[in-house]
């Protein structure tokens, strides 16, 4: 009989995911994961500027069809001027 695939306990330390993944993982169970867009980087800075409120609009329109927050297309359109790539 084949075994039940494993799942991804819940864990709440650092030391609980290391062990986890000791662990032989080739029956895991990976449809259970999902694409997770996430920022690594920890937000100490902070800007204010102001823009017209037609961009505004645009900015927010355009994070919604994304489903992120406006701050965060306009951070990742910051990040990629820095970068200088255009994608």
């Amino acid at each position: 009989m084949a075994s039940k695939p494993k799942r991804v306990p819940v864990m709440t330390t650092d030391e609980e995911a290391e062990a986890f993944l000791e662990q032989d993982l080739s029956d895991l169970d990976f449809s259970q994961f999902k694409p997770l867009n996430w920022e690594a980087l920890p937000k100490s800075a902070r800007i204010n500027m102001r823009l017209p409120e037609a961009l505004m609009d645009a900015l927010k329109a355009r994070a919604a069809q994304r489903g992120i927050p406006y701050q965060r297309l306009i951070r990742e359109a910051l990040e990629r001027e820095v970068k200088g790539s255009s994608a």
